[in-house]
């Protein structure tokens, strides 16, 4: 259906004005200006002819089909025009029209009767409040924008029209093209997941670029990228990622921004590949637009200064590439052709007074390794240095190469001309080595993202009955938060491993099931109403006789009595005491556009104090939980250190996979936390010690 958007054979501009000021003049001149071939139909209510095309009131009045209506009159009138649109059967809208959503008040209840409108007619549309859309397949430039961009094999969507304008404004500076330009406004219907499964497999696109400022439909969003990035790279930026960030995009365009961890966790397991800075958005778009994808991580430098290139190793060994060995034959050609006092192994080092011919050399031994999978070349202005004409050499030697090649010429005047050369021959030039590094680390990460395997499910047996009815009776008493006894049925029923345990009533029966399940116990206050039992002293342990036992159930019930006159006492919780392992957390909240997202880290000082706590999005494969727990920088402590045993890692996979059933098939769960979860001993399995639930 988006066809109709991005290759219309006809075109109406509802609000093409004869008057050159005014908006909707522009865009008729830009669809007219910029080659074009389609029907062009000027849509005013008075007018009979703009910049030389017969004009109509209305869309109705048009003889012939159109395909795609670009709209750009005042909101109170585009719902009307909208409507005319569908009656006429068109099926692709662009609502350049601001004054909706992003207003709030009454502009949000006109883009609900807008979208309803939309629907009806079973249309599509970009906007409202949109920059307009560029298609340079089809030449057609339907927006208020200065320019056309050059044509070629990037794609963008962008929440934000200045952006869209800025980043245009960029690539001609750069010599840089675009397939396709989207300024997405409001997203009121074509949005982020719909842009992505039009262009995925998009012959004309080798990297998709996306300025976000919230997504709405985050499930969605997961499941088209994952399978979008396994062909084409998807470079993003998130903008709102602080509170005040989080106002400002909420202010632009309407939206909710979400959590910044759920949105890099949705990055992180959709193959997104995140920048920081516009300046990395850019710098990425040039490797994967222009360069062949990086088969392995090992990467040869050139230099011509020996400062730079221990930059670059340095920033190679960060950034998860590794330094190629070369073979012996590579070094023997560089032996033969490089002064005495150069660097024959990586990086090479040509040395200050660097020919462009010892460049040429350098180069094509390294490309000729079979141990370097990309090569980063480095040039600092000397006295004897020609750096145009080394530009163009790497231009020429690099033209029929399978590997990637980026450079950093560092300086400014005085390589004007070699940056420029180097741009028009699409070999990217980072100004610092560190950027042409980066480029090349993304670019490995997504060729191991291309490479994975398919993921693995696990399904468990387990009572999902039982765990519904638990819900409704704690709905019907009022209640969303789950009492400790209930909480261990919810994670019995799910299949995992709790200490023995039992509710007494009386001193006398905490004896009794102390006695069976053996000393030393634990004892807790079990109340709906008491949540934090340590803080009022409910909880006791290491009780190792009748007398601890009794002695502990009158203290606990005399506590909660006295500090919370007015709690629902169920009883006295006696616990089977569980020997020491390692804890870890698991916890879930709900992100509101994502849905469950679940946290894993070590207990006590690395939650609390030291924040290593990972996260990913529910539903987990077994892939994605074994990454996640190994991304927690205490991690070697679970595998065992100064001669400590491993602990049972996989049982806490299998833990976190139950939790992520859980919370999948519970929607109504919005928070949850097992804290701690004991890990025994390799092979000796997890066990829940104490477990919190919260229902929305």
């Amino acid at each position: 259906m988006l066809e109709a958007i991005f290759a219309p054979q006809s075109v109406a501009v509802l609000g093409a004005s004869p008057e050159p000021a005014r908006l909707g003049h522009r865009v008729l001149k830009n669809i007219i200006d910029h080659g074009y071939q389609g029907r062009i139909y000027p849509i005013h209510p008075r007018a009979t002819e703009v910049l030389g095309l017969r004009a109509y009131p209305s869309v109705l009045d048009v003889p012939d089909p159109i395909d795609l209506a670009v709209i750009v009159i005042p909101p109170q009138h585009v719902n009307a025009a909208v409507d005319e649109c569908g009656r006429k059967g068109i099926r692709g809208l662009v609502v350049i029209t601001a004054g909706f959503k992003e207003v709030g008040g009454a502009g949000r209840e006109l883009e609900r009767e807008l979208l309803a409108t939309v629907r009806r007619y079973g249309m599509r549309m970009i906007g409202p409040n949109s920059l307009g859309i560029i298609d340079t397949i089809s030449q057609l430039n339907a927006s208020f924008a200065n320019a056309m961009p050059l044509p070629g094999n990037i794609a963008l969507m962008s929440q934000s029209g200045a952006i869209c304008t800025a980043i245009l404004d960029w690539s001609y500076q750069q010599g840089i093209g675009f397939s396709r330009f989207v300024s997405l406004g409001n997203k009121a219907d074509v949005d982020e997941v719909a842009l992505l499964e039009a262009w995925n497999r998009d012959e004309h696109s080798k990297v998709i670029l996306a300025y976000l400022e919230a997504i709405d439909d985050g499930p969605g969003f997961i499941r088209v990228a994952r399978e979008v990035t396994k062909c084409t790279p998807v470079v993003a930026i998130k903008s709102g990622t602080t509170a005040a960030g989080t106002r400002a995009a909420s202010s632009h365009t309407g939206s909710l921004a979400g959590s910044e961890t759920a949105y890099e966790a949705a990055f992180a397991q959709s193959g997104i590949l995140r920048a920081r800075t516009m300046n990395e958005l850019f710098d990425l778009a040039l490797v994967f637009a222009y360069q062949p994808m990086i088969r392995g991580n090992r990467v040869a430098i050139v230099t011509n200064a020996g400062g730079p290139g221990i930059i670059a190793t340095d920033a190679v060994e960060r950034s998860g590439l590794a330094m190629a060995e070369f073979t012996p034959e590579t070094i023997r050609r560089l032996q033969e052709k490089l002064p005495p006092n150069a660097n024959f192994f990586n990086p090479i080092d040509v040395i200050g007074d660097a020919t462009p011919d010892r460049y040429a050399w350098a180069i094509e031994a390294a490309l000729a390794d079979p141990n370097v999978d990309g090569l980063i070349v480095l040039f600092t202005p000397q006295a004897v240095s020609d750096p145009l004409v080394t530009a163009r050499l790497i231009a020429d030697l690099t033209k029929q190469s399978n590997k990637p090649v980026v450079t950093s010429f560092m300086g400014g005047a005085s390589l004007v001309e070699a940056v420029r050369a180097l741009n028009e021959a699409h070999i990217p030039n980072y100004l610092f080595p560190e950027r042409a590094v980066q480029s090349l680390a993304a670019m490995y990460r997504q060729s191991l993202w291309q490479q994975r395997p398919a993921p693995t499910y696990r399904h468990f047996d387990v009572d999902r009955d039982r765990v519904a009815q638990l819900f409704a009776e704690v709905r019907a008493a009022g209640r969303v938060e789950l009492g400790e006894v209930e909480a261990r049925e919810v994670m019995e029923a799910y299949g995992m491993r709790l200490p023995k345990s039992r509710l007494a009533h009386t001193p006398e029966e905490a004896v009794a099931i102390a006695n069976e399940f053996g000393y030393p116990v634990v004892m807790k206050i079990s109340s709906p109403d008491i949540l934090h039992k340590s803080d009022i002293g409910g909880v006791r342990v290491g009780l190792s006789d009748a007398t601890a036992v009794r002695d502990a159930f009158e203290l606990i019930e005399y506590r909660a009595r006295k500090y919370v006159p007015s709690a629902r006492i169920w009883g006295i919780l006696v616990q089977e005491m569980v020997r020491k392992g390692r804890e870890v957390l698991v916890g879930v909240s709900r992100d509101p556009q994502f849905g469950p997202l679940i946290a894993v880290g070590m207990g006590g000082i690395y939650v609390e104090v030291l924040k290593d706590v990972a996260f990913r999005l529910a539903p987990l494969s077994v892939e994605e939980v074994r990454e996640q727990i190994r991304s927690i920088r205490a991690y070697p402590l679970l595998r065992g250190v100064r001669g400590e045993p491993p602990a049972d890692i996989a049982a806490i996979e299998e833990t976190v996979l139950r939790v992520s059933q859980l919370v999948t098939d519970f929607p109504e769960i919005v928070e949850m936390d097992i804290n701690p979860l004991v890990v025994h001993h390799e092979g000796e399995g997890a066990i829940v010690l104490d477990a919190r639930i919260i229902l929305n």
